[in-house]
């Protein structure tokens, strides 16, 4: 059998070597160029741009490594979604590239043709930033956003101020996602100026990856770039905070009726999802002051977090009100697939780890069921997975053919999405940009352009449309 394997392979390289990579290239971009850059020279994943890979460089190795994923690691097998042609096209494609010394550039053109505009691209800030992770809009001129290492920088007429915000909480930032995470602004801001911020915290050292943490929510006044009167809404005692936890949340939003709903990852306790004593997997709401609604819905339960108003959340990254219904949309990162969009609803449970559409990354069956009695199904699933991040409903006079439409931003597959929705399905998908860096977060301006947070690189763009088709 391996005989007739390797005559196989030997037999498809024959064909013709440059069709391959030039095949494999294409097929590359859609699945492999979010985890391994663009131009292969690393991001999430290693580079494949050098002369020691640690699982081998050969022409087997790589086609064994595609097709059956490497255990212990985060790299999953494609053979489930690629044929034996196509997992052989993105070996060739890989094996082209060895030994070149490929730098990471932005890419981002000008101008993107879409459907329906063609859309202006403007790189307002591309340095002095590490790692913007979300985004809110004081009126036309002014903007604050966070950076992940512990920072809340102000936006002004579109350029960074250089001056940064002071008195800033020290934030636990030893997993890979923990630090500053989302912003938002108190729903009355211009009568009393709150600013609420959600970050990992541990009240141990914040350099010791040891240290137990765990999502906070608090808010404080920005006077001129001093952050002061600093309140606490959230925050779990010791005893419930995660030791070298991971997946901390966390998306920040207000509804219309003025509650404010945050989100805090399952921190790698997947069981803890189903645990309503337990903060991690979950989505909460409470009011702007803190305090708890009379009606959340399990204020009743023995033990319960009064805050919690769904479980079985894994890591919900974005949150966005549909403006036709007003129902609260969730994205929410899957494992090795199985990422979801998800409508909201008070005391639902949504399923992780009970059920799942994705594996663990070592390969293991999590559950071998994706749908159940009593547990909420999503709008829609990404298998494999795209690392799901922001989501924001079009409702700008100036995209007027987006209407009600949902942008979606991903992390690993470094895409700008927008999907229609009709009746609470998607019927429709629009691949607007993909390659040009990690899309954190989406907003839209007062002005009605929209701003868009990329990582690596590092990022703010302004979009707005050129023209229409």
């Amino acid at each position: 059998m391996n005989f007739i394997r390797t005559i196989f392979l030997i037999s498809l390289i024959a064909i013709s070597t440059s069709t391959f990579a030039q095949q494999g290239g294409q097929i590359y971009k859609k699945y492999c160029a979010g985890c391994h850059g663009g131009n292969l020279e690393g991001n999430s994943a290693s580079a494949l741009t050098k002369k020691d890979f640690k699982y081998g460089r050969d022409q087997a190795g790589i086609f064994k490594n595609i097709k059956h994923g490497i255990p212990n690691t985060e790299m999953i097998g494609w053979r489930k979604f690629l044929n034996d042609n196509e997992i052989n096209a993105v070996t060739q494609f890989i094996l082209s590239f060895q030994n070149k010394k490929i730098e990471k550039k932005s890419v981002i053109p000008a101008t993107l043709i879409t459907q329906a505009y063609v859309l202006k691209v403007e790189k307002l800030v591309t340095e002095g930033i590490k790692t913007p992770w979300g985004i809110e809009f004081l009126d036309k001129n002014r903007a604050l956003f966070t950076e992940k290492a512990g920072k809340i920088r102000w936006l002004i007429n579109g350029k960074l101020d250089p001056v940064e915000i002071t008195g800033m909480p020290a934030t636990h930032t030893k997993s890979s996602t923990g630090g500053f995470m989302d912003i938002a602004l108190d729903p009355k801001y211009p009568v009393n100026g709150w600013v609420y911020l959600g970050f990992s915290q541990t009240n141990g050292d914040i350099n010791d990856k040891n240290s137990a943490g765990m999502t906070k929510i608090i808010c404080g006044r920005i006077k001129g770039h001093q952050w002061t009167n600093e309140q606490i809404l959230f925050e779990v005692p010791d005893s419930l905070k995660i030791v070298g936890g991971d997946r901390w949340g966390c998306r920040l939003l207000f509804d219309k009726q003025g509650y404010l709903f945050f989100t805090i990852g399952d921190m790698g306790k997947a069981e803890d999802s189903q645990d309503l004593t337990r903060a991690t997997g979950k989505v909460f709401r409470i009011k702007p002051d803190g305090s708890i609604p009379d009606d959340n819905p399990f204020l009743q339960v023995p033990g319960a977090l009064p805050a919690i108003y769904t479980i079985g959340n894994r890591n919900v990254q974005g949150l966005s009100l549909n403006p036709l219904t007003g129902d609260l949309w969730a994205s929410e990162h899957g494992p090795r697939g199985g990422d979801e969009l998800n409508i909201l609803k008070k005391g639902l449970n949504y399923g992780w780890p009970i059920v799942t559409y994705g594996v663990d990354y070592s390969g293991k069956v999590i559950s071998d069921r994706s749908e159940k009695e009593g547990i909420e199904k999503p709008v829609t699933q990404w298998t494999p997975s795209i690392a799901v991040c922001p989501i924001e409903f079009s409702k700008s006079q100036l995209f007027k053919k987006w209407g009600n439409n949902l942008l979606v931003g991903a992390l690993g597959y470094e895409e700008l999405q927008r999907l229609v929705i009709k009746d609470n399905k998607v019927t429709e998908t629009e691949l607007l940009f993909k390659g040009f860096g990690r899309v954190r977060d989406i907003k839209t301006a007062p002005d009605g352009s929209v701003y868009v947070l990329l990582n690596r690189p590092d990022m703010i763009v302004r979009i707005t449309p050129q023209s229409t088709l």
